[in-house]
């Protein structure tokens, strides 16, 4: 088995990328910069040396819509490649990095490229949302009088569980370069997944689907953030999501 490296190893996502690569008997280091044994900041790169010190996969994770991921990204190319040993760096992207001119995006889709031009054995994997960001633009909102959003955006939400074990499968295959997008089952206009969470949490908040002007919102409106319809591979709705919440189940 293999030893794989997981940035962003206690985050939302990454914590059930190490779950389950450990139960399928990988040694697996969990990146943060809160860890006891593998403390990393990839902001400047700080412990990255040791980290990949072996490694033979890095399943890449960490990212901040605050910026800085293509300096994260920089500074882990350059450690693996020290490293000597990594065959492959697997990296989750987005749908739509390439369409939409939104700033995130823009260095999610910088960021493919880096990687693209590593030289490095690489996979990288497009999702659309996850489940749990729907709710928690939703929950964020509703603490105001009314919940704003931008109108009639499509969203295809995906289960982040159902995205771990897909990241886990390619981290135990070969570099694939760019595979196929994931996205969820159902697509729906933003409002109406804001709606179905607020009836589920008992809110009786009122959406306001707001429209908006320029380029970025024209092009999630085209529908710029959703899989192929061949891509809608995800199997859990987004009410299941809302009645595992509602058990107070977590993941899986």
């Amino acid at each position: 088995m293999s030893t794989i490296l997981v940035t962003g190893g206690t985050g939302n996502l990454g914590a059930l990328v190490v779950r389950t690569l450990r139960e399928r008997g990988h040694e697996v280091r969990a990146l943060s910069r809160s860890s006891t044994e593998y403390p990393v900041d990839l902001r400047d790169g700080s412990g990255l040396d040791a980290a990949t010190a072996g490694a033979q996969v890095v399943v890449h994770c960490a990212s901040s819509p605050r910026g800085g991921d293509d300096t994260a990204a920089g500074h882990l190319i350059d450690a693996a490649r020290r490293a000597g040993t990594v065959t492959n760096l697997v990296y989750i992207s987005i749908v739509g990095v390439d369409v939409v001119p939104f700033g995130y995006y823009r260095t999610k889709r910088r960021v493919e490229r880096m990687l693209e031009d590593s030289g490095l054995g690489v996979t990288i994997l497009r999702t659309t949302q996850f489940h749990d960001l729907v709710a928690q633009v939703t929950a964020s909102l509703a603490k105001l009088p009314v919940v704003p959003l931008p109108k009639g955006v499509p969203v295809q939400p995906i289960a982040v569980e159902e995205v771990a074990d897909r990241l886990a499968e390619l981290a135990a295959a070969e570099p694939a370069g760019r595979v196929a997008d994931m996205g969820g089952p159902e697509v729906r206009p933003l409002e109406e997944w804001a709606r179905a969470y607020l009836a589920a949490t008992g809110s009786r908040r009122r959406v306001l689907p707001v429209p908006l002007a320029g380029r970025t919102y024209a092009a999630f409106r085209r529908g710029g953030i959703l899989a192929a319809p061949g891509r809608a591979v995800g199997r859990i709705t987004f009410g299941e999501h809302l009645e595992r919440r509602g058990r107070g189940a977590g993941p899986r």
